[in-house]
């Protein structure tokens, strides 16, 4: 593998350890320090790889150099010295020759949990969360950020900026979280996760590879949870099964044109069934105690639709976690979904009547389901409610769809 390959692949695996680590080392005040270190490491391994060549070990070689980066920058900044080797020294009660940046596994897996907790602070709003944890925690760039969000660079610059002030300004610690502050924020940290997750499965980015990158990491970062003691929980093994399941049908979701393909069109030969055998364990997990939550109940969901045969047991199962779901956590797309399930179970009548209580003027997916509930029931309402999707919808891969259903009506109308 040549430095073109390599490097963005030990980018993708290894930043966001090393910033892990030394963020933690260096605390929040002070984390773009971290941020350059680490940056001007991968700048080194460009420059002297592409002379030297690749060393036997990449990853070893970009640890060491590292940590004589920071060793070096303790060393000849008197800034630093003043402001911030005090405190390290009161703190780690060690001389500054004996400050030792531990890139273990252990320590590594600590600092990133620490940071998890860091990012995931209530103290940001949930768009600001997500972006500085795709940036800190998984080391996207703000290139990659901005095309997911399809926003503009400048506007993902100037959130992860005010993410990491608002941190500064409450002086929030790096730090292991305790039993207390896992049971109090880890909905918080799982929530950030969840959506990190949908960022990328439902995102309307056209980039594929970046959306399931997205996806692995949400996925990374969960099962990082579950290898702690502390928040190895139900909940936290629900959201892994949840997205076990979900990334399973990855590869189904999209033709080679890079279009939406339905679920009831997808190849099942094309699901993994390796993630689906781990989100069935880690659902199994998630059993123990008394905890219910929303990815208990949206990871059953995930289940049945990896069980590609058209059951009515299937679809019973599907509406009574629909309903449960509602009843802890409303919301209008719920709602919208439970719609689905409803008319494989009472008939389109029954179920076009309660999508129509939900009257969500502004939501494409509104008007497509309704579009396909009155499909062979009534194809000019069909026809209209498709119709305002298609004015609606903002994605190209959407309109494709919408339109593929336009003509099929008007096809069977010939």
């Amino acid at each position: 593998m040549d430095n073109k390959e390599l490097i963005p692949r030990l980018f993708r695996t290894e930043y966001q350890k090393i910033v892990s680590v030394l963020c933690r080392l260096f605390g929040i005040q002070h984390i773009e320090i971290a941020e350059d270190i680490v940056s001007d490491t991968f700048l080194a391994a460009t420059e002297t790889w592409s002379i030297k060549g690749v060393p036997e070990n990449p990853t070893a070689w970009l640890y060491t150099v590292a940590k004589n980066k920071t060793k070096n920058y303790f060393k000849r900044n008197s800034v630093f010295e003043q402001k911030i080797v005090t405190e390290i020294k009161y703190n780690s009660a060690i001389n500054l020759e004996e400050i030792e940046i531990d890139l273990s596994d252990k320590n590594i897996a600590d600092s990133q949990l620490a940071m998890i907790f860091t990012i995931c602070n209530p103290c940001n709003a949930n768009e600001a969360q997500i972006a500085l944890a795709l940036n800190l925690l998984c080391g996207f760039g703000i290139n990659e950020i901005s095309d997911a969000f399809l926003t503009s660079k400048e506007v993902i610059y100037k959130r992860i900026n005010r993410a990491k002030e608002k941190l500064k300004e409450e002086n929030i610690k790096i730090q292991q979280p305790t039993a207390n502050e896992v049971k109090n924020r880890l909905d918080n940290v799982l929530k950030t996760i969840y959506l990190v997750f949908s960022e990328g499965y439902y995102s309307t980015s056209q980039n594929t590879t970046l959306r399931q990158e997205f996806c692995t990491e949400a996925m990374r970062l969960t099962y990082l949870l579950t290898q702690n003691q502390t928040t190895n929980l139900p909940e936290t093994n629900a959201l892994m099964a949840l997205i076990c399941f979900h990334s399973s049908r990855f590869e189904a979701r999209t033709n080679e044109n890079d279009e939406i393909v339905l679920y009831q069109d997808q190849d099942e030969s094309l699901w993994n069934k390796e993630l689906i055998d781990r989100g069935t364990y880690f659902l199994s997990k998630s059993s123990t105690g008394n905890t219910l939550s929303k990815y208990h109940l949206e990871a059953g969901i995930a289940y049945w639709h990896t069980q590609k045969k058209d059951t009515l047991e299937k679809w019973e199962h599907i509406l009574e976690l629909y309903n449960n779901l509602i009843i802890l956590e409303y919301s209008p797309i719920v709602a919208l979904n439970r719609t689905y399930a409803l008319s494989k179970i009472k008939g389109k009548e029954e179920a076009i009547a309660e999508a129509e209580k939900l009257n969500l003027k502004d939501n494409h997916f509104y008007y497509s389901l309704l579009g396909n509930l009155y499909t062979d029931f009534d194809n000019k309402k069909a026809l209209q409610n498709f119709q305002t999707a298609l004015n609606l919808a903002k994605s190209a891969s959407d309109k494709k769809i919408i339109l593929k259903n336009i003509d099929c009506i008007n096809a069977n109308e010939i």
